[in-house]
């Protein structure tokens, strides 16, 4: 297995300092391994998708196993397994990494050693640090390098639920801000967790060791609890597993959640396209960023469907408990008369036209920066193009939202 390929990427130019331990699948495309690229010993490369553009170093710290994965210029996977999943330049992760699907990590975005993720996104530049547990959320914030969203050591979001479900991706910031690379960054402090979903504002700052419960989309707010909560147990309550009470919350967020999702989507139809055509590897990266999205959409689709699903059994646990008067019951009671409507419409992407004028106005002044640097385009947007560019990102976001 593989010794055909690993004489054709020898013969391309890439660099195998030990060649004979590295192992590559017979439907990994040679041709898309760009001359260049380094594999060191132990490495293993799997899939027709995969790609790996210029400038990429894999296996640096430990061996890595790349599976079905679409990588731009200058990406560094030091160790680790990653499936399905896409890095645009200059994106990295230290050894011991495990990244499953849905996972795209945009310019610079990084992670230390011993990293957990899936169904992730990472817009540019935002950080992970080490031994970090960080499944299904999207995070943006920050202006380049030196000015990034952060996330400490130790961290964890809490994304499965006593009821057993996953309906619960948390938003850090958004997309239609996010995109334009202007906002303040997002601070996770080390040792702490979030608990999904909530809804985290740019600028915010949660302190390390705090394990934040809740909404606060607000933007540059320090998060805390108040003077006294959290430092010693609260009395026990009974718990019902499957008996929920308000739903509205849960489906606001995730709603929104998609609706980022959608903008994003958009985004990189429209915007990302004009930078992304310039040789095979930029080409599979964008082709594979839109994968992720559709394989974020289909998962928080799936994800909603299961909590409409218990509603059942919740209406018929508070008919049982004498809550039949509860007035958080009638939103039980939508969600599961809504849901077949509100699925369908779910898997329908906004309408193109939707935000189209703004669109144009923000492609108008990126006429002609086609054949620049991306990072460096939005950088130069005058402001008009920007705030249109956001208007109509976020009308995106607001037309599915108000689905429900």
């Amino acid at each position: 297995m593989g010794d055909r390929i690993i004489q054709e990427l020898l013969a391309r130019g890439v660099i195998l300092p030990c060649p004979a331990t590295v192992q590559v699948d017979d439907d990994v495309p040679a041709e898309r391994i760009a001359p260049g690229v380094v594999v060191h010993g132990g490495c293993r490369l799997r899939g027709a998708a995969t790609s790996i553009g210029p400038g990429c170093v894999l296996g640096a710290e430990a061996p890595v196993t790349v599976e079905h994965c679409q990588l731009g210029r200058g990406v560094q996977l030091k160790g680790g397994f990653v499936s399905g999943a896409t890095f645009l330049d200059g994106a990295s992760l230290g050894s011991g990494a495990h990244v499953r699907p849905g996972t795209l990590f945009e310019e610079e975005a990084s992670g230390a050693h011993a990293v957990g993720l899936k169904q992730t996104i990472l817009m540019p530049f935002v950080t992970l640090g080490s031994l970090i547990n960080f499944c299904d959320v999207l995070m943006a914030g920050g202006t380049d390098r030196k000015n990034h969203s952060e996330v400490g050591s130790s961290y964890v979001h809490f994304n499965f639920t006593p009821h057993q479900d996953k309906a619960t991706a948390s938003l850090l910031g958004d997309v239609p801000r996010g995109v334009m690379l202007d906002q303040p960054p997002i601070f996770l402090g080390g040792q702490g967790g979030l608990v999904g979903p909530g809804r985290i504002g740019f600028g915010s700052v949660i302190p390390a060791g705090l394990v934040w419960r809740g909404d606060a989309p607000e933007d540059g707010l320090l998060l805390q609890p108040e003077t006294g909560a959290g430092t010693r147990a609260g009395p026990a309550q009974p718990f019902q597993a499957g008996a929920y009470k308000s739903v509205a919350r849960l489906v606001r967020n995730n709603l929104l959640y998609l609706g980022n999702l959608r903008a994003l989507e958009q985004w990189y139809r429209h915007v990302r396209r004009l930078f992304m055509n310039r040789d095979v590897w930029a080409l599979a990266c964008h082709a594979g960023a839109l994968l992720r999205l559709r394989e974020a959409v289909d998962e928080r689709i799936r994800r909603l469907g299961e909590l409409a699903a218990w509603m059942p059994r919740s209406l018929e646990l508070a008919r049982r408990s004498g809550a039949a008067g509860a007035a958080w019951l009638a939103e039980q009671e939508k969600l599961q008369r809504t849901w077949p409507a509100l699925e369908a419409a779910l898997r329908q992407a906004p309408a193109d036209d939707t935000g189209a004028r703004e669109r144009g106005v923000l492609l108008a002044a990126l006429d002609g920066q086609s054949r620049g640097a991306y990072l460096d385009a939005v950088r130069a947007l005058p402001a008009a193009a920007r705030h249109a560019g956001t208007a109509g990102l976020q009308q995106v976001v607001n037309a599915v939202f108000e689905l429900w």
